[in-house]
């Protein structure tokens, strides 16, 4: 058989292959199913190669649900199950499905030492970005070109300026010729809001940049020194693969 790479997104770690029978055969398939209607403690089953060992089948119960994960991208993945269907090296990419063979999740990553701590990619995360891969092979995101850490706002700046969070997102490195470099946003300053939503954490600052911020202005609320600022900045589309 065949097998085409259509896109990929390494933020959310999947990827869309277009595989074809060389003899024209139609090709058996899974059904995803709807992970909002997973509940914890239901029975899950991974299905995967690991080390090699060609589909091969663990059981377990879904544990958590609304996990967040780090992409080896390094942005944050939202809406992650967490299961206790053993994984391992060459899990990732298999199903995750329940007892009526529905896929409910894209098994990802575990965590070692440690036991029974699994996670895969929600089945309605999957569906949305295999969509968009499909359509343009890649998946549009938005970006301001900050490099920024988290940071606690003292108490009496947070009073005096009646600030709704108490962190933001202190701006270590802004990228030359950058949306957030032509709107005169500078290092050392501390984002609190974008587009009137707060970011008190530089993984806030990644949700709201999505595609449908690109090329649209909007308001970035920020502390410069002990100055409160509004200022006019207009997101492009990253370009990262």
């Amino acid at each position: 058989m065949r097998a085409d790479l259509v896109g990929q997104d390494a933020d959310t770690d999947l990827a869309v292959i277009r595989v074809t029978d060389p003899d024209g055969a139609a090709l058996p398939w899974a059904t995803l199913g709807d992970s909002r209607g997973v509940r914890a403690g239901q029975i899950a089953i991974a299905i995967g190669n690991p080390y090699g060992f060609q589909h091969s089948v663990t059981a377990g119960v879904i544990s958590a649900l609304g996990r967040s994960l780090r992409s080896r991208s390094g942005r944050l993945m939202d809406d992650i199950i967490q299961t206790d269907a053993a994984l391992n090296p060459g899990n990732s990419g298999g199903p995750l499905v329940t007892t009526n063979a529905e896929v409910i999740g894209i098994n990802t990553a575990m965590i070692l030492p440690a036991q029974g701590l699994c996670f895969a990619i929600a089945s309605n995360t999957a569906r949305f970005v295999a969509a968009r891969l499909m359509r343009d092979g890649r998946i549009r995101r938005s970006y301001i070109g900050v490099a920024g850490q988290n940071v606690p706002i003292p108490r009496v700046v947070s009073r005096y300026h009646r600030l709704a969070v108490s962190s933001g997102v202190l701006v270590v490195s802004v990228e030359p010729q950058s949306p957030a470099a032509t709107a005169g946003i500078s290092d050392g300053d501390i984002i609190l809001a974008l587009g009137g939503e707060a970011v008190p954490a530089i993984d806030d600052l990644h949700r709201r940049l999505t595609e449908d911020r690109i090329g649209k202005p909007c308001l970035v609320s920020l502390l410069r020194g002990r100055e409160r600022r509004q200022i006019t900045v207009v997101p492009a589309e990253s370009r990262r693969d």
